[in-house]
């Protein structure tokens, strides 16, 4: 009997590392939109109207959050390259330089946002009410902005040098802290105010502030991260940057793009949005999953390509998608099974129990597109990790700022197809996105697996 040939990229030594680094990684990440959801879950359950308010705010924090996490990806590449060849006693000098920009472009976001926002909301025509308020969720979401930055910046760095354990620990702790604060200014419990919408921005930005703290004092007592460094080679910063500027370009269409059909929805109609919007944060918690399968697939590639690997290189861009293709089936099974209690869990009152079926109409539809989301994700990752950044940025560029908001403002607005219209144009973005992805991979990871690495 013929003995049988597994693929290089399935061999057992290979998958428990992506596993081992992908699943904290995974948690972690997943700790962001756990604090989304809760926001959602204890708005929806308190003041359900208000809801729209956060999600269209999100429109330009999404926008300066996905730039921000593209241009300082090069900290997490630039140091598992270092920490590939033994070196991460250098890579303070990586993490610095990130540090030091994330304050600066953190603080020209806030200079941006805060004073235009009602202007802003009066510009894409929302109703005046729902524009005013939802420019004031946005100025509160905007002061945090400096300190989501420092926190990227210091996940990234973390993870890449091998120890995302401690940013699970830091990142859950956040979530409790936004939960409580959550019920404090969002329920009102404690004698505090109820103050819906606001209140949700105000949990957001004073936990990630009280992140950066724990951050900070992690990467200091844990890394080399203030400690001298020797000289670094004269193209390390360019590529450092260069390495993020593609995946920012991508992030800020893929967000903008996600964030922008909040817009749309709000055009057809208050509940459209808030139906929409939950079934978006159901994909966006299986999306932390993918993140984490991404960050890792990432970090894996770029240990062995910084040491000239690339048939490394190769297996381990096939090993995350194919780890992202079946963790994403098994996570569109259970969306789907638990259609009908997904919506209990997150809508009440009188008009929340009125959308209850709406949302669970469209799960279906929402457990379809989160494999092909994360697909897309993934392949990215592994592609930039390996030196191509402007390919996979087209990709998603074209997918999310022209053929998701086309889709989602024909089929839900023009044909008036509501939440079921608008999660179909996320389907048909997703599937373009993914599959464009995936065979850049098969030619451009194939490519290099042939090639010597430039000096």
């Amino acid at each position: 009997m013929a003995r049988r040939h597994w693929p290089a990229w399935a061999n057992l030594p290979d998958i428990l590392d992506l596993l081992r680094l992908a699943t904290p990684v995974a948690i972690s990440r997943a700790a962001m939109m756990l604090m989304a959801l809760t926001d959602a879950i204890v708005l929806g359950l308190n003041a359900t109207g208000e809801l729209p308010y956060v999600l269209n705010a999100w429109l330009p924090i999404g926008i300066a959050l996905g730039g921000s996490w593209g241009l300082l990806m090069g900290v997490q590449v630039i140091t598992a390259e270092l920490s590939g060849k033994g070196d991460d006693q250098n890579s303070g000098r990586v993490f610095r330089r990130g540090l030091y920009f994330a304050i600066i472009i953190g603080a020209l976001a806030t200079l941006l946002i805060v004073p235009t926002a009602d202007s802003l909301f009066t510009l894409i025509k929302l109703e005046a009410e729902h524009a005013a308020a939802t420019a004031a969720v946005t100025r509160i979401l905007a002061y945090g902005l400096i300190g989501h930055f420092v926190t990227t910046v210091c996940s990234m760095y973390l993870e890449a040098l091998r120890k995302p354990l401690i940013v699970t620990v830091i990142m859950y702790g956040g979530v409790l802290i936004n939960i409580v604060i959550d019920l404090a200014f969002v329920a009102g419990w404690w004698g505090m105010p109820q103050m819906g919408a606001e209140g949700v921005a105000i949990a957001t930005t004073g936990t990630r502030w009280l992140m950066v703290v724990a951050f900070l004092i992690a990467v200091w007592l844990m890394t080399p991260a203030w400690k001298p460094s020797t000289d670094a080679p004269a193209d390390e910063a360019q590529r450092q940057y260069s390495v993020g500027a593609g995946t920012a370009i991508s992030n800020m269409a893929e967000w903008g793009g996600f964030n922008f059909t909040y817009v749309i929805a709000s055009w057809i109609a208050l509940e459209v949005t808030t139906v929409y919007g939950l079934a978006v944060h159901v994909m966006g918690v299986a999306f932390m999953l993918f993140l984490g399968i991404g960050t890792a697939t990432s970090v894996r590639v770029a240990e062995k390509y910084g040491v000239g690997d690339m048939a490394g290189a190769r297996d381990a861009s096939f090993l995350g998608i194919v780890t992202t293709i079946v963790s994403g089936t098994v996570l569109g099974l259970l969306v789907v099974i638990g259609q009908d209690i997904i919506p209990t869990l997150m809508l009440d009152g009188e008009e929340g129990t009125a959308l209850r079926p709406l949302l669970a109409s469209i799960m279906l539809l929402t457990a379809f597109a989160l494999v092909f989301d994360g697909l897309q994700n993934v392949a990215s990752m592994a592609l930039r990790a390996q030196g191509v950044i402007w390919l996979p940025t087209i990709v998603q560029f074209g997918a999310y700022l022209m053929v998701l908001l086309a889709s989602a403002y024909y089929l839900g607005y023009e044909l008036n197809r509501g939440a079921q219209g608008m999660m179909e144009g996320v389907i048909i973005a997703s599937v373009f996105a993914g599959i464009g992805q995936l065979y850049l991979v098969i030619t451009k990871t194939a490519r290099h697996s042939r090639e010597p690495r430039a000096a």
